[in-house]
């Protein structure tokens, strides 16, 4: 049970290198290094880690095959080795089915090899930056730009979909259509369709009817059983989460979650009821179908899906402004804003998540087996309503930004407070992060329930790791750590009515470490220094890791400041028992209110968009 409690401490995201015990984090990059050499070895240039997901590592590089010819950029897709063989065995799988394919916007496949054990596949490199990084830097993509994505995916599904196409005579359904499968071309405006490990031949077509081709493949093919893959839960629809036999309808879902994450900048499908599609300043026709795919009802989906490929003249056709529409978001709570010093790997740490769950029995998709749904489903968001799940995805995406402080969220009936401190170490990113947050306030309005929600950013890399040997020995820092922690350019001896403090929301119910009461002791008084920032205790059976962002206020208390952060070091090995215990502290309570929401009202592009500017509240 404790391994699998600890899966929750971080939201969603695929651990830093920085969080990873030393023994990992050297088992990783050794890998890596061996990786980037092998390919070296055989006449790639400029080879540089390029991804990493739930299957595999993806590397890029480039190979010229002479001075005088143009150098060819690809990309290698390595399986991860500790999976099970036949999850490795995907890897051929996907290289046969992409393969077959002869679309401009897809991958063309050079070359798949095994060697001993690790699976490897050779492809060309779709030019440009994948969406769900253009979606962090800018914010919500304008609306002519979603137009265009909408267009150009709806061509390739429509060449997906033709059985014809295909050596199997079956529509392809590729599994795992969302914004960072999805490289754009800023030069050209075009997008490729990448990452082809959840593609299979679809069993059914759109209408439900079976693609076997004649009667004795008919009579011996399986229809009870699904071929689908499970694709990103983000994203994908509810007939491919909840394991439903492979259409076509299955990338339609995808390609409607995606356009609604880029028109909204999130990184997720689950806000429509609060941030509907209505709302992002699209044009009227493409906003209500996609409000339509993304519904709860099963026929309605498959009805807009239907209208949206029988009506894309009429998308072609919408008026629309020469140069993108720019849309301006104000800010709802404080940001601040600094220079970058340091790198910053961002964790975001959630605590109290239990209360936003509605139900904590059996759920059905506890029974299926796959590394996805482990990653994103399972760990965070099993038992959450369509709006908690949301609000904790649009938490999970300040975790791409650099950022340090935390929030505390209140919810009462009367509306929600809100509590920050969040400081941004990057100006180009304020309008993308701005967004960010005003979504997590729009979400958290929408979230209708009575309790308490803390969040602390802090920078990974600042982590402290400390390692035994066996668990009847304690832990002992190394005499040169020290707790890092930063002193304010302003001194600020605030009003002792309105500090906030690390023990006034009481003891955390998913926090399961108990410090010992010396350890506590030293946290009251360090408490009671005026600062800002968290500290947070991580007990693995033969690792602890101390993670903090701390900044000192008040400058007079400098030495007193030091000295308790260093018996906290010292009190190390009085520590018993695994598990995580947190404490956050904002540098005063500056309590923002919100009243609840249903939904954001109607937005739409503007008929004539000569004539009109959009404005994000």
């Amino acid at each position: 049970m404790t391994n699998k409690k600890l899966q929750h401490f971080y939201i969603a995201q695929e651990q830093s290198i920085y969080l990873l015990s030393h023994k990992d984090a050297t088992k990783l990059k050794q890998w890596v290094e061996l990786c980037q050499q092998q390919l070296k070895q055989v006449g790639f240039e400029e080879v540089a880690l390029l991804g990493k997901g739930a299957y595999g590592f993806v590397f890029s590089g480039i190979k010229r095959k002479n001075a005088l010819e143009q150098e060819q950029p690809v990309v290698f897709k390595f399986s991860r080795i500790n999976l099970p063989q036949h999850v490795q065995d995907r890897l051929a799988e996907e290289a046969d089915i992409q393969g077959q394919l002869d679309h401009p916007q897809i991958p063309k496949v050079i070359e798949y090899q095994k060697i001993k054990r690790q699976s490897i596949l050779q492809m060309s490199r779709a030019p440009g930056i994948d969406l769900e990084k253009l979606s962090l830097q800018v914010g919500p993509l304008a609306p002519e730009l979603v137009v265009s994505i909408a267009l150009q995916l709806a061509d390739i599904l429509l060449y997906l979909r033709q059985p014809n196409n295909h050596r199997q005579l079956k529509p392809i359904v590729h599994g795992d259509i969302k914004p960072s499968n999805l490289v754009y071309d800023k030069s050209t405006g075009k997008v490729q369709l990448i990452d082809w490990g959840s593609s299979v031949s679809a069993q059914l077509d759109c209408h439900r009817q079976s693609t076997s081709t004649n009667v004795m493949e008919l009579m011996s093919s399986d229809l009870q059983h699904s071929n689908a893959r499970l694709g990103d839960v983000y994203f994908i629809g509810p007939e491919q989460l909840t394991g439903g036999l492979s259409t076509p309808r299955f990338d339609e879902q995808g390609l409607a979650a995606t356009l609604y994450a880029l028109a909204s900048g999130q990184s997720c499908r689950y806000g429509i009821k609060v941030i509907p599609p209505n709302a992002l300043g699209l044009p009227k026709l493409l906003a209500q179908v996609l409000t339509g795919m993304l519904s709860d009802d099963e026929k309605l989906r498959s009805k807009a899906g239907d209208y949206f490929f029988n009506n894309l003249s009429y998308l072609k056709q919408v008026v629309l402004a020469d140069k993108p529409t720019q849309l301006e978001a104000i800010a709802h709570i404080p940001v601040w804003i600094k220079p970058q010093g340091e790198q910053i790997d961002t964790v975001v740490y959630g605590s109290r998540k239990s209360f936003l769950r509605e139900q904590t029995g059996h759920d059905h998709l506890l029974d299926i087996d796959d590394a996805q749904l482990d990653k994103y489903y399972k760990n965070y968001l099993m038992g959450m309503g369509d709006n908690e799940k949301a609000f904790i995805a649009a938490l999970s995406r300040l975790g791409n930004f650099p950022v340090v402080g935390g929030f505390a969220i209140r919810w009462a009936k009367e509306g929600v407070y809100i509590d920050s401190n969040l400081t941004l170490f990057d100006e180009s990113l304020k309008a993308s992060f701005t967004s960010a947050v005003n979504n997590i306030i729009y979400l958290a309005q929408g979230i209708f329930r009575i309790g308490m929600f803390k969040s602390c950013l802090f920078n990974a890399r600042n982590t402290l790791h400390v390692e035994r040997n066996s668990e009847s020995q304690p832990f002992i820092a190394d005499p040169a750590q020290k707790i890092a922690f930063e002193v304010s350019d302003i001194a600020d001896v605030d009003d002792v009515t309105r500090l906030h403090s690390y023990f006034e929301d009481g003891k955390d119910p998913d926090e399961y470490l108990y410090l010992p009461d010396e350890l506590m002791t030293v946290l009251a008084k360090l408490n009671l220094i005026h600062h800002t920032g968290c500290i947070i205790f991580e007990v693995l059976p033969k690792h602890l890791k101390i993670h903090s962002y701390l900044m000192l206020l008040n400058h007079e208390k400098e030495a007193e400041f030091k000295a308790c952060l260093a018996k906290i070091l010292a009190l190390l090995p009085t520590i018993d028992g695994v598990g995580i215990s947190g404490f956050m502290k904002l540098p005063y309570k500056d309590t923002r209110f919100f009243e609840h929401i249903s939904s954001m009202p109607d937005k739409f592009y503007p008929k004539n968009p000569k004539l009109s500017t959009l404005v994000s509240e």
